[in-house]
């Protein structure tokens, strides 16, 4: 009988912690396939708020990757100038937009930028990231705890690779860019 009792216990408290990890899950679909995102709620909690509220209200679907750095990052979720299907997009100006909703105060931990962190994009002040946010094609230590990254691809990331790459010599900028169709929470 205690066996049975201590197998239904972790049978139980396995479904909790599956079920627990879910709500921190969300699909970014590309063209190309989708990429499957966990959350890291616990270290940057008002980060992935945010990008819930954005995400999940279908803010960033149509938001083109302004700015993509071969072997280094994609940029994307510039709500106001880079949405395709929005009256406001403007290409050039994508990237100096955010959303309505007022900046985030840093949450910058130690999780490393490594191949595929998802990590928020933000001007020279630390407390100026709003909707924008990049995900490392390659490790990227020179940015670890100076941005505040908030999720990892767990699965997909080959889509990633298959960005539209930007100029070099006009740091990423993209003609004619990649978009994310939709991100949603699973």
């Amino acid at each position: 009988m205690n066996k049975f009792f201590i197998k239904l216990l972790i049978l139980f408290f396995l479904t909790i912690n599956q079920s627990i990890s879910e709500e921190n899950v969300m699909i970014l679909k590309l063209k190309d396939g989708d990429v499957k995102i966990e959350l890291f709620e616990d270290v940057a909690p008002n980060h992935v708020k945010r990008i819930k509220e954005l995400a999940n209200s279908g803010k960033y679907d149509n938001v083109v990757f302004h700015r993509v750095i071969d072997g280094f990052m994609a940029q994307t979720g510039d709500v106001k100038f880079g949405n395709s299907n929005n009256k406001d997009f403007d290409l050039n100006r994508a990237g100096m937009g955010g959303s309505d909703l007022p900046d985030l105060k840093e949450e910058f931990n130690s999780l490393p930028h490594e191949r595929g962190t998802l990590s928020m994009a933000r001007s020279s002040d630390p407390n100026s990231a709003n909707s924008q946010f990049f995900i490392c094609f390659k490790a990227a230590p020179f940015l670890d705890r100076q941005y505040t990254v908030f999720g990892k691809v767990i699965e997909g990331m080959e889509n990633v690779d298959k960005i539209k790459r930007g100029d070099e010599n006009n740091n990423g900028s993209v003609t004619d860019p990649d978009k994310i169709i939709s991100f949603k929470s699973l």
